[in-house]
């Protein structure tokens, strides 16, 4: 199993993290020496995803008594089953973070009965009392709420009201985001309209880049996503000479030009939560979800690509996030005219788990 040493001067996979990013996160007391398997689909320096957990687990690190083990591009297959077995067995691993997607199930749900004095926890909600494991569960940052303000942002910061937005697959989790947005932007302009790409996979550069170009080529200024790592998709943005919008990293650096803001996802809070109630000897919970109002959800800084109006727009939305104000206000039709709901949805309402549709203002289909 291979282990990965991180500096102290602030860089990640050779990508430079933020100071912010890991300040805040306090120094627990001293965990009971456990040793904490933390496996990724992709790079943990992919600019998205994956580092955004590479940098919980840099918190995590540094905590006494904590080892961490970590294994990177690891397909959502029988291979993440062996990778786990090999944690808890070699590496004596008692508490595992499979963070992708498809290694839920069968993966993890298969690992955590052949373990039941191991932890399992995946970063979804996909985790049931009634069918999974007691000793699996799942933990959440909603960055839909990360979109809503990237959608705000973006509708004050675009000057042809036509934005693109490159998704990875049309699944709730994704279509919440999508939505979201399109909610945020038309919030603050009503002729904004969001021109909706699906590529087919999480990681899929070549098309990732081919969606942006025909994005803009369409007469879109502003380009947002909801894929693995948005890196390939904001160097195009900015290379075309047009805006754009991050998501689960911190991509500022790939576009001084045009970069307005991003959805970050806080992983760290959710693993210092962790490895606090290790030290004190608590069970951890199944399930840890929140967004702004828990400290799991941030913007990324304001680039050069926000206007004013959009900056404090946002500032103001996030406000109002963290008091839970809904994003799904009144009523809310699709775009193909139905009423999906005609009363606020409150932010972490169940039935947005279930989302299968796109709201009025986007282009496409789903």
């Amino acid at each position: 199993m291979t282990t990965h040493s991180f500096s102290r001067r602030g860089f990640l996979g050779g990508v430079a993290v933020s100071p912010f990013v890991l300040s805040g996160l306090g120094a627990p007391a001293r965990a009971a020496d456990i040793t904490v398997g933390i496996i990724y689909v992709g790079s943990r320096a992919d600019y998205g995803w994956n580092q955004a957990h590479a940098v919980g687990a840099q918190a995590l690190r540094a905590i006494p008594g904590v080892k961490v083990v970590e294994e990177e591009n690891v397909p959502e297959t029988a291979a993440v089953a062996k990778t786990m077995e090999s944690m808890i067995n070699i590496d004596g691993a008692s508490l595992l973070f499979p963070t992708s997607f498809g290694y839920f199930n069968p993966f993890m749900v298969d690992a955590a009965k052949k373990y039941p004095k191991v932890e399992f926890r995946h970063p979804t909600s996909l985790w049931q009392a009634d069918k999974h494991p007691s000793n699996a569960g799942g933990y959440f940052c909603y960055l839909d709420q990360g979109h809503y303000v990237n959608g705000i942002a973006a509708g004050l910061s675009t000057k042809s009201n036509k934005i693109g937005y490159i998704a990875a697959k049309p699944i709730p989790l994704v279509l919440r985001n999508v939505n979201s947005f399109m909610l945020g932007a038309r919030k603050v302009n009503p002729n904004v309209t969001v021109q909706l790409i699906v590529t087919g996979d999480w990681a899929l550069p070549v098309r990732e880049a081919e969606a942006a170009n025909a994005l803009v080529d369409a007469g879109c200024d502003v380009i947002a996503c909801h894929i693995d790592s948005p890196k390939v998709v904001i160097e195009t943005a900015e290379k075309r000479g047009v805006k754009s919008c991050g998501h689960n990293a911190d991509q500022a650096n790939l576009a001084p030009k045009g970069f307005i803001t991003g959805a970050e996802l806080k992983w760290g809070t959710i693993y210092k939560s962790f490895a606090g109630m290790i030290a004190r000897g608590e069970k951890l919970p199944n399930m840890m979800i929140g967004g702004y109002d828990k400290d799991m959800v941030a913007s990324s800084a304001f680039g050069a690509g926000c206007s004013d109006a959009g900056r404090n727009a946002a500032m103001a939305a996030i406000a109002e996030l963290k008091a839970g104000k809904p994003i799904f206000a009144g009523t809310v039709k699709s775009n193909t005219g139905k009423v999906i709901s005609d009363k606020d949805t409150g932010l972490y309402d169940p039935s947005l788990e279930h989302t299968d549709y796109l709201v009025e203002g986007i282009i496409g289909t789903v």
